[in-house]
């Protein structure tokens, strides 16, 4: 079981409510996973949430203030990268901003888990 944790609230957040869901650390999901090297190799990535169950899934928690606003349109390029680069290994990216998280957390990440994705980039939001 995942001890310890470091992490943002909103990230916290999340984690809290996919327990609250039945969603087992460690089990179903991997908090904080690197994949294709992580953060220590280049074009490698660091996910909040990796998930065996459902598989093929990833949830980024976002701040709608670094990503849209002080990041402006880099930011959301990587983040757009970063989707397909995952979406050519087999895994959907769901992009969760912060201030959806403080409306209802319980929605969202519901609705991430089934593959939806409310966010600036995802299409519904």
């Amino acid at each position: 079981m995942t001890t310890n944790l470091v992490g943002t609230a909103p990230e916290l957040a999340v984690f809290t409510e996919l327990i609250r869901l039945g969603k087992k650390p460690d089990v179903d999901f991997t908090f904080q996973a690197s994949i294709l090297g992580g953060q220590q190799q280049r074009g490698g990535l660091k996910l909040d949430f990796l998930f065996t169950n459902p598989p093929g899934l990833a949830i980024s928690v976002t701040g709608v203030y670094f990503h849209f606003t002080l990041g402006g349109i880099d930011q959301r390029a990587r983040d757009l990268v970063s989707r397909e680069q995952l979406l050519g290994q087999g895994i959907t990216l769901i992009f969760i901003e912060d201030d959806d998280i403080e409306k209802d957390v319980g929605f969202y990440v519901r609705e991430a888990l089934q593959f939806r994705d409310h966010s600036r980039l995802g299409g519904f939001g």
